[in-house]
């Protein structure tokens, strides 16, 4: 419960349903290289982060002129999707994917969060890339 007695109901069918939505709305956008709506899916704030691969991102602006400098994304095929909803308005998207031609694997993490007269937003985002063994990590 929260500290108002409520409690929070988590996986919401509907909340997962537009949570998806969002999701398969910024891939479709990503596949295509179209800037203006991937800027429009994040929340236009300095307080919005993107990690990707190759960049740290934090502030919209900073993510815009990222986006504004790529040619092309390399393609990519969903093999998982796992997304849980915190209530009506939170939600997690996780997305793990194949690189097309590569058959590298990535993943990508979206925090979305519905916001007054603005809707769904992903305020946070987190990609990375498999490419190969930690030399860090000892062998089991």
């Amino acid at each position: 419960m929260n500290p108002k007695g409520q409690t929070l109901q988590i996986d919401d069918p509907d909340i997962l349903a537009e949570a998806r939505a969002v999701l398969d709305r910024y891939e479709a956008a990503l596949m295509a290289n179209r800037t203006e709506e991937l800027d429009a899916i994040f929340w236009a704030d300095p307080r919005t982060v993107r990690f990707g691969i190759t960049e740290i991102l934090y502030g919209h602006d900073a993510i815009r002129a990222f986006r504004a400098s790529v040619g092309a994304y390399a393609q990519r095929i969903q093999r998982k999707v796992h997304i849980t909803a915190f209530g009506p308005d939170m939600a997690a998207t996780h997305l793990e994917y194949e690189r097309v031609g590569t058959g590298l694997i990535g993943r990508e993490t979206k925090i979305m969060v519905r916001l007054p007269n603005l809707g769904w937003r992903v305020v946070s985002a987190h990609v990375s890339l498999l490419t190969g063994t930690d030399p860090g990590r000892k062998a089991r």
